[in-house]
């Protein structure tokens, strides 16, 4: 998909483009198990950038990627500030900190201030795509 081929999506639309799995992370904030997602996305150790897989932005770089055991991709920081909207989440009964892309608003996962070691990432396999560089 071109990043910049996205006028209005109906909800139709959205379905057929993604497929079932990725409608639900992506339009729905659903949320893939622990060590379930796609395993290259996961143990990817190449250089690269990690795409959103609803609109093409450059969401990550694997310079920032790292295992965090969490059993999802883990990223420190982001390709560009603006690539992330963020988004308070009380939807558990816990306040989190929800992740969106800035284009087209698909449910990433969270960001987590893990004190010393920083920020994590935690996003959805399901939710992004990798180009090799």
């Amino acid at each position: 998909m071109e990043p910049n081929d996205l006028g209005p999506i109906s909800k139709e639309k959205w379905k057929l483009r993604l497929g079932p799995e990725r409608y639900g992370v992506l339009r729905e904030k659903g949320t893939e198990s622990p060590f379930t997602g796609k395993a290259d996305l996961l143990y990817n150790e190449r250089f690269g950038h990690y795409l959103c897989a609803g609109c093409g932005q450059t969401l990550f770089l694997s310079r920032s990627k790292f295992n965090s055991g969490s059993g999802w991709p883990s990223f420190s920081g982001t390709a560009d500030d603006a690539a992330i909207v963020e988004e308070e989440d009380t939807s558990i009964g816990m306040v989190r900190t929800e992740i969106h892309c800035s284009r087209c608003n698909g449910h990433l996962g969270h960001v987590f201030d893990d004190g010393s070691t920083g920020l994590r990432y935690c996003v959805n396999s399901l939710s992004l795509y990798f180009v090799e560089k």
